[in-house]
C-alpha cells in the first residue's frame, strides 16, 4: 500500500476526483474499491492528510498510455503534486 502525502492548503474532493475520472462511487473516508482497465483493481483511502492507494496490477497488460496520463492527472488532483514531487517524496522516504 502507498501512502500518497496530500500538499498543505490543497483541498481537493477526492470522491468526485474519483467519479470524475474513473466513474466509481463511495465514500472516499470508509474506502473504495473498483477496477480500472490497464491499472487494475484499485483500494483507496483518504485519512486526514493522506490518501492510501493499494493496486492489484491486471492479469491482461494493456499498451495504452492514456491511462497514465489519466492516472497522474487523477493523483495530481487529488494531492496537488505532481509526478516529480511524489518521486522525490518517494525517495525520501526510502532513504
Amino acid at each position: 500500500m502507498r501512502e500518497y502525502k496530500i500538499k498543505k492548503g490543497h483541498n481537493a474532493d477526492i470522491g468526485n476526483l474519483v467519479t470524475k475520472h474513473f466513474g466509481a462511487q463511495g465514500d472516499i473516508n470508509k474506502g473504495i474499491k473498483f477496477e480500472v482497465e490497464g491499472i487494475g483493481k484499485i483500494d483507496m483511502k483518504q485519512e486526514k492528510s493522506s490518501l492510501f492507494i493499494e493496486i492489484e496490477p491486471p492479469k491482461k497488460i494493456c499498451g495504452d498510455y492514456n491511462i497514465i496520463k489519466k492516472w497522474n492527472t487523477f493523483l495530481f488532483e487529488a494531492t496537488g503534486k505532481d509526478s516529480k514531487e511524489r518521486k522525490k517524496e518517494f525517495g525520501k522516504i526510502k532513504k
